[in-house]
C-alpha cells in the first residue's frame, strides 16, 4: 500500500542511524592515529578502539532491523520525478548507504574476530563470531575491505546530506522536511526502478573492491624489511629441522609465534658429567611470524628488527644427573642477559632429538620499555625449542 509520509518508526531508524554513524567514523579516525608511546597512550587508544567497535557492531544490528522494517514498507515517491538522473543518483545513494550500513560493520567484525590481540568489544556475544578462524591472513584481508569499503560509506554520506541541502537550500521542497518529526503529506510513490539502482550500487563496492586488490589495497599489512636468509655454518652436529617457538601475552590474550630463520653451531660430545658442548645459535628477526602484531614486534620500541637483524645465543652445554642444561649469554638489541635453560636430549647412533624451553623477561632487553603495565605487553615470553640434529 503506497503511503503520503514517512513512518515515525522510519525516522527513528534514520536519525538513530545518521547519530551512530556520525558518532562512529571520527572515533575511528582518532583511535587510528592515536599514539603509543606510554600505557596512559596506549590504554586511551584501546578504549578508543573498543567504543568504535561496540557502536560498529550495533550500528550493524540496527542497519538490519532497518533495511528489514524498509521492506515491508512503502516509500513516499520523489518530490521531483521529472528529473530522471537526479533521481536515480539519489535512489542509488541511498542503496550505497544501505550496503554500506551492513558490510562495512561486518567486515570490521571479522577483522576483529580474526585477529588474535584486539581491544575487546564491549558485548558478550561479539568477540568472536562463529566460523571465523583466528588467522592474521584472514584479519588482514578483512581489515583491508573494511577500510575501503569505509571510504565508500563516507562519500555516500556526503553525497546524501549534499542533497538534502541542495532540496532544503536551493529547491526550498520538502525532501527534508518530509524525513523530520511531525507530519508532512507527499505524493505516494507508483512504481520505481530501485532494483536498477541497487545493481549499479552493488556494482560499484564490488568494483572498488576488485581496483582495490589489484592495488594491493585490501592489505592493512605494514611494508616488512624483507630479512636476508642466514648463511649456513659448519657445524659437528648439522641441525636438519627445528623450530624457535615464543608466547606472548598481549591485552589478556595469548599469542605464539615462531622464528622460521636460524642457525646453529652445535659441538657435543657425550661424557658423565660436566661441560659436553658449546653451541651458537644465530636468529634472525625478520624471520619472526607473530599473527597480527607481526609488523609491531619489528618496530623500535620492540625488537628494532632495522638496527638490530639478529639475536644471538652462545652458551656451553652442561650435562647433570640425568638432565642436560644449556648455559651462556642471549643477546638481543645489543643487550646480552645470561640465560640457562634445561632440555631433554636423545641420541641415537648419529641423530640427536632435544627439547626445551626458557621463561624470558622482555624488559631485560629493552623491549617495549613504554608499556610498563602489563595490562597492556606481560612481561613474560615464553620460548620453547625443538630440534633434530644429525652428527656431520
Amino acid at each position: 500500500m503506497a503511503t503520503a509520509a514517512f513512518s515515525i518508526k522510519t525516522k527513528i531508524f534514520h536519525w538513530l542511524t545518521a547519530l551512530m554513524i556520525l558518532t562512529i567514523i571520527p572515533l575511528g579516525v582518532i583511535a587510528t592515529d592515536a599514539p603509543i608511546e606510554t600505557d596512559a597512550q596506549i590504554a586511551t587508544k584501546t578504549l578508543l578502539f573498543s567504543m568504535h567497535k561496540t557502536l560498529g557492531v550495533a550500528v550493524f544490528l540496527v542497519a538490519l532491523a532497518r533495511i528489514a522494517y524498509a521492506l515491508t514498507q512503502s516509500k513516499p515517491a520523489p518530490l521531483h520525478p521529472e528529473r530522471r538522473l537526479e533521481t536515480a543518483l539519489a535512489e542509488t545513494v541511498h542503496w550505497l548507504l544501505y550496503i554500506s550500513l551492513v558490510f562495512v560493520p561486518l567486515t570490521g567484525w571479522i577483522h576483529h574476530s580474526a585477529a588474535a590481540v584486539a581491544a575487546p568489544i564491549w558485548l558478550p556475544f561479539a568477540n568472536h563470531l562463529p566460523f571465523v578462524p583466528t588467522d592474521p591472513t584472514v584479519s588482514d584481508f578483512f581489515g583491508g575491505l573494511h577500510w575501503l569499503w569505509s571510504k565508500i560509506m563516507i562519500v555516500s554520506i556526503l553525497l546524501h546530506v549534499a542533497g538534502a541541502l541542495k532540496h532544503h537550500v536551493i529547491d526550498k521542497d520538502a525532501t527534508l522536511q518530509r524525513m523530520w518529526f511531525g507530519h508532512t503529506a507527499t505524493t505516494p510513490r507508483v512504481g520505481g526502478r530501485q532494483h536498477i539502482s541497487a545493481v549499479i550500487a552493488g556494482a560499484i563496492y564490488l568494483g572498488v573492491a576488485g581496483i582495490g586488490a589489484a592495488a594491493g589495497a585490501l592489505s592493512t599489512a605494514k611494508d616488512l624489511q624483507q630479512p636476508v636468509a642466514l648463511t649456513a655454518v659448519p657445524s659437528q652436529w648439522a641441525v636438519e629441522t627445528g623450530t624457535i617457538g615464543l608466547t606472548i601475552t598481549q591485552l589478556g590474550n595469548q599469542v605464539t609465534g615462531e622464528f622460521t630463520d636460524w642457525v646453529s653451531e652445535i659441538n657435543f660430545e657425550d661424557a658423565a658429567t660436566g661441560v659436553v658442548g658449546q653451541v651458537t645459535t644465530t636468529i634472525n628477526i625478520g624471520s619472526l611470524t607473530l599473527g597480527t602484531v607481526t609488523a609491531q614486534a619489528m618496530g623500535p620500541d620492540f625488537f628494532d628488527q632495522t638496527q638490530f637483524p639478529t639475536a644471538i645465543f652462545a652458551a656451553d652445554l652442561i650435562k647433570t644427573e640425568g638432565r642436560f642444561f644449556a648455559e651462556g649469554t642471549l643477546s638481543i638489541k645489543g643487550v646480552s642477559v645470561p640465560v640457562a635453560f634445561p632440555f631433554d636430549l636423545g641420541v641415537t647412533d648419529d641423530v640427536a632429538s632435544m627439547s626445551g624451553g626458557v621463561t624470558l623477561n622482555r624488559r631485560d632487553f629493552g623491549i617495549a620499555d613504554n608499556m610498563s603495565d602489563e595490562s597492556n605487553l606481560g612481561f613474560v615470553v615464553e620460548v620453547n625449542l625443538a630440534l633434530t640434529a644429525r652428527r656431520s
